[in-house]
């Protein structure tokens, strides 16, 4: 094991290829009995399913704790605000049971418009009852979507097959992606409501949403409405749904989830409620999925990787994970060198794409970009999920600017810091086959340099014998020179010079280059 030294823990079972996956990089612990308050300082990594809430008392305990993965879609049983003030990745599995959510909501709405559990039931007990258990079609019904993420898209889709008028209330995806998939958007969850048939829910579990169908909400609604909820309990006021199932406001309810589990309430003694135990993401196939992408989750955030479905650092696509990844590394690298060369002051940063970086979700390399920025400049750990944080605790304005074009690059990553009325700038991008991290701007000259763990930087008058002076000194001091790189405003003028050296140059360099008439001398570690 390459990273034996990290220890996880997974706290609810898992497929064995993701368990699989973990042991080949990582000691792992299975463990679901033991007092987790009392063991979670142990580990480096925590896996869980629903079952399992980390509070921020728990996360507070978790000392070494560098992710925490979620084997499904929800993380609210996750105290992010804990965890990210902490460093802490929480990373989820949001593509595992998207098909097995949009299927099982599904069936709910077939179970639920022919009566098929109810029907079942009294067959099973020797009553053949055809007429009490007649039902409707769902063809030219409208289903109305209240949140239009990655299952309502697919829930919608399976809908519109069916012969379905597919309404759908989402403020936060865009109007193109409805009308890709031939659905009517609303503009409030009311005109959802007025308008719903069937009543299908797959938003996100906050503190607006809570009891979001309710007794106000389920007034708004047309009468003999029949609801679907697969995605969180406590979306519904359980005691309101009874009443309007009771009085007939509500025709039948199909509910897979409850805001107390397991559920034992009212609810299940209604012969107009279809009821299954949490079952829409249970199907092997998702299970697998699952378990496969938390443990590809974990070895990324352990590893230095990109952790692709984190819900606490922005998340990346994959078209775009393919052109921006070798970009993170120069992001972070670049925010330290600006940072560095700001002496740690800044008021505002402000991250430029250019080129071909323009046209993608840049918010990655942005936090990578503050990551490099604070490092070693914090009585915390600082990684891409606190940093953020921590520029807006500090009162740093972070702001991005896209343009087209690039000077001559494909694609190029400027960091410009702001310090009471100073400014530093430095700018990059990547080169070759390999993705090398290449210096081509800093301080305000043009300058062409790999970027390497040990740097050091030189402001001069232009004049001969500089660069032996250099030399000279460094070679005095036992540091060997691996490259170097110098530009100048014009010839007899303000020069800048770049060097990557092999080995940290002693401090009091400085002061010998300062006193030798050099205006600016500065060893920086990179990382």
């Amino acid at each position: 094991m390459s990273r034996s030294a990290q220890r996880i823990l997974v706290r609810e079972p898992i497929a064995d290829a993701g368990l699989q996956l973990l042991r080949e990089q990582f000691e792992v612990d299975v463990d679901s009995e033991s007092d987790l308050a009392g063991i979670i300082g142990r580990y480096d990594g925590i896996v869980i399913r629903s079952a399992t809430r980390l509070t921020a008392d728990l996360i507070a305990q978790a000392d070494r704790l560098k992710v925490i993965a979620r084997a499904g879609v929800g993380v609210d049983n996750i105290d992010l605000d804990a965890a990210t003030r902490k460093g802490i990745v929480v990373a989820n599995a949001p593509e595992s049971t998207v098909v097995s959510a949009a299927e099982h909501t599904l069936g709910l709405l077939l179970a639920l418009s022919r009566n098929i559990p109810q029907a079942y039931a009294a067959l099973k007990q020797g009553r053949w009852e055809r007429s009490r258990y007649g039902g409707i079609e769902l063809a030219d019904k409208t289903l109305g979507v209240l949140g239009f993420g990655r299952i309502g898209q697919q829930v919608a889709r399976r809908a519109l097959a069916l012969g379905m008028r597919v309404l759908a209330y989402d403020p936060f995806v865009a109007r193109d992606r409805f009308r890709e998939l031939g659905v009517e958007r609303a503009e409030t969850a009311d005109e959802v409501f007025a308008a719903a048939d069937f009543l299908t829910l797959h938003v996100p579990l906050t503190e607006d949403t809570r009891g979001l169908v309710g007794t106000d909400t389920l007034a708004r609604m047309r009468d003999g409405v029949r609801i679907v909820n697969t995605a969180r309990g406590e979306l519904v006021d359980e005691g309101a749904l009874a009443v309007a199932l009771q009085s007939g406001k509500v025709a039948a309810a199909a509910l897979d989830v409850f805001s107390q589990e397991p559920y034992s309430g009212p609810l299940l003694e209604l012969d107009n409620v279809v009821a299954t135990p949490h079952l829409a993401a249970s199907t092997e196939e998702a299970q697998d999925r699952a378990g496969v992408i938390v443990a590809e989750q974990v070895v990324a955030a352990l590893s230095g990787g990109v952790v692709s479905n984190a819900v606490n650092i922005p998340s990346v696509g994959a078209e775009d994970l393919d052109v921006l990844g070798p970009f993170v590394p120069l992001a972070t690298k670049l925010g330290r060198l600006a940072m560095e060369l700001s002496e740690g002051r800044a008021d505002r940063i402000m991250l430029a794409y250019l080129g071909a970086l323009a046209e993608r979700d840049t918010r990655l390399l942005t936090v990578a970009a503050l990551n490099g920025a604070f490092q070693g400049r914090c009585d915390q750990p600082v990684n891409v999920v606190n940093a953020p944080l921590i520029a807006a605790e500090r009162g740093i304005a972070v702001e991005e600017e896209k343009r087209a074009q690039s000077r001559g690059y494909t694609n190029l990553l400027q960091v410009v810091v702001h310090a009471n009325g100073d400014r530093v700038a430095v700018e990059g991008t990547t080169i070759g086959r390999d993705d090398r991290l290449w210096l081509a701007a800093a301080l305000d000259y043009q300058i062409e340099i790999e970027l390497a763990p040990l740097m050091a930087f030189f402001r001069y008058d232009d004049m001969p014998g500089v660069i032996g002076r250099v030399g000279t000194t460094f070679g005095r001091a036992g540091v060997n020179i691996a490259n170097m790189a110098v530009s100048r405003t014009n010839q007899g003028g303000k020069a800048l010079m770049a060097l990557s050296i092999d080995t940290p140059a002693p401090p009091e360099l400085v002061d010998e280059f300062l006193a030798a008439g050099f205006d600016d001398a500065r060893f920086i570690t990179l990382g």
